[in-house]
């Protein structure tokens, strides 16, 4: 039994059974295609770089983007987190994605390799590329997919392994969509992202790019040629800042900027920048701004020895100044640490709580400055968006350019009311929660427009349901999965010694005077010895402490031994019985039976460190460690070809 929560002088509980064993896997269960991190990350501590590598790709098409700019929901639940700080689960996926991903094989030839090492393993969901290789049937149907970002491509990846044709449409000159013209080249390399699209295209997926839908060619030529027609258009277009002066010349959108600067376009920016936001994005294009002038100085690396770097670059007389200024305080920001952290170093000056009023210009019309006010809340009492201002406490930031980034929309300007697609309040399609499909018979939604503007990843998870959902309209038949688990018991279990004191890694950055191309990569990544030592620090979540009932004589040798304090022996009489499981479990006992002489024994999992002081400590054996496995399996009926519809 797990305890929770004491409520009222009483223990909650759960009973264990297949989705508490899932979620008690934090990282996995985190993750929107649920990646099995446990598995790599552990498979890295044992020095097995391939197979960790096997497992981080299985589930997920863009493995190796996401080891350089995923936002990493699996580390933000990491149970390690919750004693000191989180296992760098996206920098060890890094580390192996470089030795066997995309990145090398640039000749085309890895899905061939993934084909040659596929095997089962302990714990797979139901997005494994295992489940996908010769296991569907589409007989060719013609799909097309608006938008080449990550739930575009993920939902083409999917689609060719399911036998049918996926052609993507991509407006811009080149293929990945937000991947390359919205993330800087200093954080993921173009060479990488053309790696990756190489993958998917070599499994017949078709790419035509610099096709603008509306214009060189209609929605409605798609639905007539295809059988299925995906919109996954992302989330491009800035959203305008509604303040007095906001329009006009020197006022530029962050998100327009970064694609001028992927694109190798002209763009003119001044000296004295402010950048308005504060999420990644936003640090994106201050970040860029900052690189965009100091490509246009001589470095000199002399002038930074022996002096803080994270201050010294904005007093440079010859080089930029760059503001970011926000509405949220800093522990509001949705800002990764690691964003703020690298831009600081690099001399972007953080302004948190204020609000802008005015852009002020000169007689000229030219930019002067910007005139903000204090924040006094962002929120109402309903606990939406309204941010309020006190007036009295303002300030004026000199500037010559400003860069909007306070949210992006998607265009839908190619839709029109014949096509049916009904739209919901949020002005996005309106479409079934399981398939994707819009209100329009064979129009589907991926990505920015299913979910709204959100991680990399979950692009990816959107890009793959969809896949499932146009394969159950082809074909009628839904890809149903069912769950098998396993616990085997551990008898030679064992961890790395002083793991529980090992400090997290931190990996190696550039030296931020060396940060001003836009092709110098920032982060260096994890050595060998770095990547095992900060692996041996995952606590193994899929491990459990089992106790038998049984044999148990209540000796209470391991709630005395264990480190953490997170096994403690009660009176069942102490635990909140509202709950029917419990209720169940107790019905067993002989009735008239008083609950305060029954005894259990309750375990806090998020202070468990999976020592095993308690198993070996126990004089019976009544504890052992038990490794939990699951498996979400396609059912064999649901491979069904087209023509059998």
């Amino acid at each position: 039994m797990h305890t929770g929560v004491l409520i009222m002088g009483r223990f909650s509980t759960i009973i264990p059974n297949i989705e508490y064993w899932k979620e008690n896997i934090p990282c996995q269960n985190a993750c929107p295609v649920h990646t099995d991190a446990r598995g790599y990350v552990r498979a890295i501590a044992d020095g097995d770089f391939e197979k960790a590598y096997l497992i981080a790709r299985g589930p997920n098409p863009l493995a190796s983007v996401c080891g350089r700019v995923c936002a990493a929901p699996c580390e933000a639940s990491c149970r390690r987190g919750k004693i000191d700080d989180p296992i760098s689960i996206r920098g060890l996926k890094r580390y192996v994605t470089t030795q066997y991903g995309s990145e090398a094989n640039p000749e085309g030839g890895l899905f061939d390799y993934l084909k040659e090492k596929l095997q089962e393993r302990q714990c797979e969901g139901v997005e494994e590329l295992r489940n996908y290789i010769d296991g569907y049937d589409g007989s060719g149907a013609k799909v097309a997919i608006i938008g080449s970002g990550p739930a575009g491509l993920a939902c083409a990846h999917d689609l060719a392994l399911m036998g049918f044709k996926p052609t993507i449409f991509e407006l811009e000159s080149v293929a990945a969509g937000m991947l390359y013209v919205g993330i800087p080249e200093y954080r993921l390399p173009r060479d990488l992202i053309r790696a990756e699209v190489g993958v998917v295209e070599s499994l017949g997926v078709e790419i035509k790019c610099n096709t603008c839908i509306g214009e060189d060619i209609t929605l409605d030529q798609l639905l007539a040629d295809h059988q299925a027609v995906v919109l996954a258009v992302g989330a491009k277009k800035s959203r305008a800042l509604p303040i007095p002066g906001a329009e006009g010349p020197g006022v530029l959108a962050g998100i327009d900027f970064l694609r001028d600067v992927a694109l190798g376009r002209s763009v003119t920016i001044g000296k004295k920048i402010i950048v308005i936001g504060g999420g990644n994005v936003s640090y994106d294009v201050a970040r860029s701004a900052w690189r965009k002038k100091g490509e246009e100085i001589e470095p000199n690396p002399a002038r930074f020895v022996g002096e803080d770097v994270s201050r010294v670059a904005i007093h440079e007389g010859d080089h930029a100044e760059v503001h970011l200024c926000c509405l949220e305080s800093r522990e509001q920001m949705l800002a990764d640490d690691i964003e703020v952290e690298e831009a600081e170093e690099e001399g972007v000056v953080r302004h948190n709580s204020i609000g802008p009023q005015e852009v002020l210009r000169d007689a000229d019309g030219r930019i002067t400055g910007m005139r903000f006010s204090k924040v006094i809340s962002l929120f109402d009492e309903s606990g939406r968006f309204s941010p309020t201002f006190d007036h009295d406490q303002a300030e004026i930031i000199e500037c010559d350019t400003v860069l909007v980034s306070i949210g992006q929309m998607c265009d839908l300007s190619f839709l029109s009311d014949h096509h049916g697609v009904e739209l919901n309040e949020r002005n996005y399609p309106a479409h079934d929660p399981e398939t994707f499909m819009t209100s329009a018979d064979g129009i589907f939604v991926a990505g920015d427009l299913q979910t709204g503007p959100r991680l990399i990843i979950d692009a990816v998870a959107s890009g793959k349901k969809c896949a499932r959902g146009i394969y159950q309209h082809l074909t009628g038949k839904a890809v149903d999965t069912e769950s098998q688990q396993r616990h085997f018991e551990l008898e030679d279990y064992s961890r790395e010694i002083g793991y529980e004191a090992i400090g997290r890694s931190e990996i190696a950055t550039l030296h931020p005077e060396e940060r001003r191309s836009f092709s110098k990569i920032v982060e260096l990544g994890f050595q060998e010895d770095e990547a095992t030592l900060e692996a041996s620090r995952c606590l193994d979540c899929g491990v459990n402490t089992i106790f038998d009932g049984e044999r148990c004589i209540l000796c209470g040798g391991c709630a005395d031994v264990c480190p953490e304090l997170c096994l403690r022996l009660t009176s069942v009489d102490q635990l909140d019985l509202s709950g029917d499981e419990l209720k169940a479990v107790l019905a067993d006992c002989a009735e008239g039976v008083d609950l305060a002489e029954c005894s259990v024994i309750i375990k806090d999992e998020d202070r468990c460190i999976r020592c095993a002081s308690c198993a070996e400590r126990c004089p019976v054996g009544a504890v052992s460690m038990e490794q939990f496995c699951y498996r979400d399996e396609v059912k064999p009926e649901c491979a069904l070809a087209i023509g059998e519809k």
